[in-house]
Order: structure tokens, then C-alpha cells, then sequence
């Protein structure tokens, strides 16, 4: 089922877990730097070993994974769990996902500084959220 012992490519493994959307774009990132082992950037035809711990950088978002067990063929997202750990932090998850999630207050145009009553209704609307945020945890 896509099991392989033969020699596997960094790139073709990321691409096949799901962590890119192609195969191309895998490579991209292996040559920009933005895969690395130990803290080293390695090439797109890297050789992957089970037990190896490559740290990745997806835009805004990093990522640690474990490999687990070698997969050369690209398989549905439930079956390609199955062969990588995440081990990216709780924090660096939720710093993450909370930037999409953030309230963006905004004024319109024209209606000048926030007067002392507004400054605190808008306090209010951020403290709110923040709590909220915290108790997500």
C-alpha cells in the first residue's frame, strides 16, 4: 500500500504526506531553505530515514515531523497521518492559528479620533477576545 524500503526523496515524501500541495512545490522549499534536519538545510533528493526529525516552513507556518515509516505514493490525509508524528509545539500551533482568528477593529473613515468612550468600548471588545482566546487553552 505504498510501503517503501527502496531509497526515498525528501521531496517526494513531504509531497506524499500531504505537507505540500505538489511535488514541485516540495522541492521549492527544500531548495529555498525552508526544510531542514539538525538545523541544516538539506537538498530536495535527500535520502529519508525513519526516526529523522525535519523542521518545516510553510509561509507563517513551522512545522516539526517524525518520521515514522516511509510512504513514496500520495495517499488520503487520514492514511498519511499514519506515517509522520507532528511534533511542532502546542504554543507555535495555536500562535499560529490564533493570527487568523484575531478580531481586526476597524473605523470608518472620516469619523476622527476615538473619543475616551470609544477607547474603552474597544479596550472591552479586546479584552474579550483575548480572554476567550485564553480559555480556548
Amino acid at each position: 500500500m505504498g510501503e517503501s524500503t527502496d531509497k526515498l526523496r525528501i521531496d517526494k515524501y513531504l509531497w506524499s504526506i500531504r505537507l505540500f500541495k505538489t511535488r514541485s512545490l516540495a522541492t521549492e522549499a527544500c531548495k529555498a531553505g525552508r526544510v531542514k534536519l539538525l538545523g541544516q538545510n538539506i537538498k530536495p533528493s535527500y535520502v529519508v530515514k525513519v526516526g529523522d526529525e525535519y523542521s518545516i516552513q510553510k509561509g507563517i507556518e513551522r512545522k516539526i515531523i517524525r518520521v515514522i515509516s516511509l510512504l513514496d505514493k500520495r495517499v488520503d490525509a487520514k492514511t498519511a497521518v499514519l506515517h509522520y508524528e507532528d511534533k511542532t509545539p502546542v504554543e507555535e500551533t495555536y500562535a499560529f492559528k490564533s493570527t487568523f482568528h484575531a478580531p481586526i477593529l476597524k473605523r470608518d473613515r472620516g469619523t476622527g479620533r476615538p473619543t475616551k468612550k470609544d477607547r474603552r468600548e474597544i479596550d472591552d471588545l479586546k479584552s474579550d477576545w483575548w480572554d476567550e482566546a485564553d480559555s480556548a487553552k
